[in-house]
């Protein structure tokens, strides 16, 4: 009875640890495939509601409207949109990705903010490494980001997901020196260089953004 008593006031005095920050298990973290799966789409709530408050008739909807969760879509590529070798790499995806796996967004364009916002960066990380959003709990960047594309890619292409065994400091010793390089040596567009080729904006998130109509709703 004694050692019971003593295990039941052990029991009591453990404590829950608070759980970390979402942001800060995401980076480079790839969920189990049965839970990548399950989740197609990112939901995320930005706005809480408070406490319920009197609206005028009719605004309802707009009530709602506001305090809808975000959802994003899974598998987009965030890169820089004005950089010819960014925008060159991008059109080499389109064209291998048959089965149009990945998505792609301008890091210029207002579609991009949610996903920084998810993943606690700003634009000008993104200048400096692409970044892949690949579902509600994984992302990469740099290196990492790239090779993470290319493992979505049918064969032969998906070949190149194999250096991913490669340090990640070497890979992106390297990635960084050709990023910073990368206006002087392929040159850089005053706007999003996709805007000139239509015929690839349906791959697009921010399709509708480009194309002078505002955000894409439909993504949001």
């Amino acid at each position: 009875m004694l050692a019971r008593t003593l295990a039941a006031r052990a029991l009591l005095r453990v404590r829950p640890r608070p759980a970390p920050p979402l942001a800060g298990l995401l980076r480079g973290y790839a969920p189990p495939a049965s839970a990548a799966a399950a989740a197609d789409d990112i939901v995320i709530d930005e706005d809480p509601p408070g406490p319920a408050a009197p609206s005028p008739a009719g605004g309802g909807a707009a009530a709602v409207a506001a305090t809808a969760p975000t959802v994003l879509q899974p598998r987009v590529l965030i890169y820089d949109g004005v950089c010819h070798l960014c925008h060159r790499g991008v059109k080499w995806v389109i064209r291998a990705d048959k089965h149009a796996k990945i998505r792609f967004c301008c890091v210029q364009s207002k579609a991009a903010e949610p996903y920084l916002r998810l993943v606690g960066m700003d634009r000008e990380d993104v200048l400096r490494r692409v970044l892949f959003v690949e579902g509600p709990e994984a992302y990469y960047e740099g290196s990492t980001a790239a090779l993470k594309v290319a493992s979505y890619l049918p064969l032969p292409y998906s070949v190149l997901s194999s250096l991913l065994f490669v340090p990640a400091p070497l890979r992106d010793a390297a990635y960084d020196y050709i990023a910073k390089n990368r206006y002087d040596w392929f040159g850089k567009d005053d706007e999003c260089i996709v805007t000139k080729e239509k015929e690839i904006l349906e791959r697009f998130i921010d399709r509708d953004e480009m194309l002078g109509g505002g955000p894409n709703s439909s993504f949001f």
